[in-house]
């Protein structure tokens, strides 16, 4: 089984209306309710290719019910720190007539020294027997810099690979920790420090893998100077996502797949999947077979 992490759980819901007039009564067309962040979007990846996933971090509210029903309707079973405050709604009006979206994001739940202990400690039980951990998304209010790196040190004391996907400090902190693989969230360094964001850069500082996306190509990294490049040509505007990718580079980490194989995986399910997870399996099909890997270097 792969846990995945999601510190920031949100409640995505997304309204359809054939006009939306502010300061009137609008009309809903259609209501949608997803789980989304980071980890969650992992982990629908996972499910559904198959995997076995159990989707941790915190939890609140009326959202938390509605954020581990989603879940459970695509096959993730969960195991959430309950937290006193709700956990965040983001709200996005689609305005037909217009074409255009607003979106109404509510701020991050405040985490507590007494909550962020008890998902620790629940966090460390949960890590025996697991084939991989997954870190991935932003941090509510509350929580250190370092909380990516402590949860990554748990891991290695289990024996089970991290794979931490963040950008920042967040990012920055945990590669003393030596996490299996990162994903950079952002390319941008910490600030002052003159580093590179690139894969070979992050393994330097203590990675045991890295990559990076950037529109459709993927770069990656390991030890002893080894790096590659994955392409998907002839899709312009294309962006992979980064959760989706995620999920395609553990089989390297986890199942010793070859790197090749794992970035071109990676790359076609990018592609396919959309925001939340889900990946169209077709899509997959057709973009596994024109994912260009080289080696550099």
């Amino acid at each position: 089984m792969i846990l995945t992490v999601t510190l920031n759980a949100t409640l995505q819901v997304s309204y359809e209306a054939p006009v939306v007039s502010w300061g009137a009564t609008n009309h809903i067309r259609q209501l949608i309710c997803r789980a989304s962040g980071g980890g969650l979007a992992v982990a629908r990846v996972l499910a559904g290719l198959g995997e076995d996933v159990l989707a941790a971090g915190f939890a609140g509210g009326g959202a938390a019910q509605a954020i581990e029903s989603d879940l459970a309707r695509a096959g993730v079973a969960t195991a959430f720190t309950r937290i006193a405050r709700e956990s965040r709604r983001v709200v996005d009006v689609l305005d037909e007539a217009r074409e255009e979206t607003t979106r109404l994001a509510e701020p991050a739940p405040f985490i507590t020294t007494e909550e962020l202990g008890r998902f620790a400690a629940e966090y460390r039980k949960l890590l025996p027997g697991m084939e991989a951990v997954v870190l991935s998304g932003g941090l509510p209010a509350g929580l250190p810099g370092d909380v990516y790196a402590s949860l990554a040190s748990y891991a290695a004391e289990a024996g089970v690979p991290a794979i931490v996907h963040a950008g920042g400090p967040v990012l920055w902190q945990s590669l003393a920790r030596h996490p299996a693989l990162v994903l950079a969230a952002s390319t941008a360094g910490p600030p002052g420090a003159g580093v590179s964001a690139r894969p070979d850069g992050l393994v330097a500082r203590g990675a045991a893998a890295a990559a990076m996306v950037s529109g459709a190509e993927l770069l990656a990294a390991a030890g002893h100077g080894q790096q590659w490049q994955a392409v998907l040509d002839g899709y312009p505007g294309l962006s992979l996502s980064g959760e989706a990718v995620v999920a395609g580079l553990l089989p390297a980490v986890s199942q010793d797949w070859p790197w090749a194989d794992a970035l071109r995986h990676a790359v076609a399910l990018g592609a396919a999947a959309d925001p939340a997870g889900e990946v169209d399996l077709d899509a997959y099909e057709v973009f596994s077979s024109e994912v260009s890997v080289t080696a550099e270097g």
